[in-house]
C-alpha cells in the first residue's frame, strides 16, 4: 500500500514539473513583441508626426539601397 502511494506521489510531482515548464515556456513567448520591420517603423513614425516627409523619404530610400 505504501509503495502505491509513493509511486502516485512521484508521478504527480513529475506531472506538475512538466506542466509548470510548459506553462512557463508558453508565457515567455507570448510576452515578447514581434520585431518590427524598419519600413513599418518609419511608416508608424511618419503617421505619428515624429518625422517629416523629407526625413521619411530619405530614410526609405536608404533602406532600399543594397549595401
Amino acid at each position: 500500500m505504501g509503495r502505491i502511494v509513493l509511486v502516485f506521489f512521484i508521478m504527480a510531482v513529475i506531472a506538475a514539473v512538466v506542466i509548470g515548464v510548459a506553462l512557463l515556456g508558453r508565457g515567455s513567448r507570448a510576452g515578447k513583441p514581434a520585431l518590427e520591420e524598419p519600413r513599418e517603423i518609419l511608416k508608424r513614425r511618419y503617421a505619428a508626426g515624429e518625422i517629416d516627409e523629407d526625413e521619411y523619404l530619405r530614410r526609405m530610400s536608404g533602406l532600399s539601397q543594397d549595401w
